[in-house]
């Protein structure tokens, strides 16, 4: 009885991390921005693995850091969190620009490109462990829902997030990827640059909004 019962949390503390981080990881963030369009623009699928692998890494970090303590510094100090959305807001008003910029190289041929293993990492660096939904979703979600678990279901629940975090990302390259295939025009690149720029703009003024709460 006692072996079906652990069967049975177990299992409860697996489908939580998977309902829960999928339900975090789905929305349309400049990380899925990012590692789609890698997939987008390479001319193989290994050209948007570093993406993919160094968003998986940060990620992972995120995670484990804040299922083993980070949370509860960071909900325990409000000039953290402020700090962290500021940051945010100037963070994702560049990267917006950034992107919109570069939505109408998009159709040029020789610009249609992979950015080098070097730059992708740092990039993607960038966008996972500057970005405050990133933090804030990690810490205040998962790390907060890790706390009404202990010892080895803490573990459990926390691997669970992080596998769900590797097997998007590199989907997300592979899907990246199919719909480059099916685009060669780079049309549809452009008008995704585009909106994705201005998702990322909403994202800084909902932040800058937030503030007020």
């Amino acid at each position: 009885m006692k072996i079906i019962v652990l069967e049975k949390v177990g299992l409860i503390v697996i489908v939580h991390g998977i309902l829960l981080a999928f339900g975090l990881i789905l929305p349309l963030g400049v990380q899925n921005i990012f590692v789609f369009n890698q997939g987008v623009l390479g001319r193989r699928y290994m050209n948007a693995v570093p993406a993919a692998f160094t968003a998986s890494v940060c990620d992972t970090l995120l995670i484990m850091a804040s299922v083993y303590g980070v949370s509860v510094a960071v909900l325990a100090f409000d000039w953290v969190r402020y700090i962290l959305i500021v940051a945010g807001v100037l963070f994702l008003l560049y990267v917006g620009w950034s992107v919109w910029k570069n939505s109408a190289a998009a159709e040029r041929a020789d610009l249609r490109e992979t950015f080098p293993a070097g730059k992708q990492v740092a990039f993607a660096a960038m966008v996972s462990l500057l970005n405050p939904h990133a933090i804030l979703d990690t810490v205040g979600v998962i790390g907060t829902s890790s706390l009404r678990y202990e010892g080895t279901e803490r573990l459990a629940f926390a691997l669970t997030c992080v596998a769900v975090s590797w097997v998007w990302f590199f989907s997300l390259a592979f899907a990246g990827r199919m719909a480059g295939r099916l685009d060669q025009s780079g049309r549809g690149l452009t008008l995704m640059n585009r909106a994705s720029a201005l998702l990322i703009w909403g994202s800084a003024a909902y932040l800058l909004y937030s503030l007020t709460d």
